[in-house]
């Protein structure tokens, strides 16, 4: 019972406007701010009938009470934009009455603050409309301030009045900023959250070969460089092209897909086989680069040949179709004196040495 009441009341504040095109989001946050007048405006009825004892302290409070239940009722007939008018206009006369009747001491005009944050976050845009009303908030705050600083209010409050008004004004004006706050930084968290996440797929997608999953050559090429520039000169790195060979007969004879789901099976090699510091990076057709950082030509030697083998081992199936293909690879250790262009040169002439001499092998 209690939970379907709570639902039935949180649909109701959360009623879309009248309006087409018009945020619900600033609706709500309105009529939330609305509530906590009007429960902020029973707090005071309540603490004047027992302190005051003044039924025209009373009936002061009760007017403005009565003003706001009829903003809130307002706010499912009319435009967003006449509502958030309408409870500026009805905050500042009850701010500028407040501090006329019980002075400037118990803090009533902080309620301007919150006016000015919803103003700023209820539209996009308006750039120049926003400027005017901070600068008419600001305005009317030094007025009021010079107008009733040291002035008589028409109530004359006890420090102990004063103090408790202080408290329910300091309570109410932080829960509506906190209100206004965490619903708008939530959205430009998320918001934020989402880009990061965007940009963050962005990123991959600009390094990773679609097909295979595999580094492309572009990010390849970055992640030698940048290895290059950080590494000492003891240390070394091994670099390997290879292709499949007679790809372009599997491909004719068998279809692209069939060649696709080739290219996918060997970089799934490739990805269970080079752990660690190694990587495996998609060259460009049917051709790969693997890299062996702190590596020399004999240590990625052996790592290759278990690819080699696990790859001629391997049965490529799809449907009833069943074959085997083999690989080729040159491997060069980075030359220091030349560079990496150098290397990456030796590299590809070696992998066509091992064509020449068979394919199926392991030139270094």
């Amino acid at each position: 019972m209690g939970k379907d009441l709570l639902k039935n009341f949180v649909d109701f504040i959360g009623m879309d406007t009248s309006g087409r095109n018009e945020s619900k989001k600033i609706i709500v946050i309105i009529r939330i701010m609305i509530i906590s007048y009007i429960l902020y405006f029973t707090a005071n009825m309540i603490v004047c009938n027992v302190v005051f004892e003044n039924p025209k302290v009373l009936l002061f409070y009760g007017s403005f009470l009565l003003l706001f239940i009829a903003l809130f009722a307002m706010s499912y007939s009319y435009k967003t934009s006449v509502t958030l008018w309408s409870f500026c206009f009805s905050t500042i006369i009850w701010v500028v009455a407040i501090v006329h009747s019980f002075g400037w001491n118990i803090g009533v005009q902080h309620f301007l603050m919150v006016l000015l944050i919803l103003y700023f976050f209820s539209g996009y845009k308006k750039y120049v409309h926003k400027i005017v009303f901070a600068v008419t908030i600001c305005a009317l705050r030094i007025t009021l301030f010079y107008l009733y600083q040291d002035k008589v209010p028409v109530w004359k409050l006890s420090g102990l009045e004063e103090s408790i008004l202080q408290v329910l004004n300091t309570i109410t004006i932080f829960w509506c900023i906190s209100v206004i706050s965490f619903v708008f930084s939530k959205d430009s968290q998320e918001l934020e959250g989402k880009l990061i996440e965007y940009n963050s797929q962005l990123q991959q997608q600009a390094n990773t070969d679609t097909l295979t999953g595999l580094f492309n050559r572009r990010k390849a090429m970055d992640y030698m460089n940048a290895m290059v520039e950080k590494m000492s000169n003891d240390k070394g790195f091994c670099v390997c092209i290879c292709d499949i060979d007679f790809f372009k007969k599997v491909n004719d004879n068998y279809g692209h897909d069939f060649g696709d789901l080739v290219l996918k099976k060997i970089a799934e090699i490739f990805r269970e086989e080079m752990q660690g510091k190694n990587l495996a990076a998609r060259w460009g057709g049917e051709e790969f680069l693997l890299l062996f950082p702190e590596c020399n030509g004999d240590e990625a030697y052996v790592v290759i040949e278990q690819i080699r083998r696990r790859i001629k081992e391997t049965a490529m199936q799809k449907d009833d179709l069943s074959i085997h293909v083999t690989m080729t690879f040159g491997l060069a250790e980075y030359d220091f004196f030349n560079g990496l262009g150098s290397t990456l040169k030796e590299a590809d002439e070696k992998l066509y040495i091992g064509k020449e001499k068979g394919r199926d092998t392991i030139i270094f």
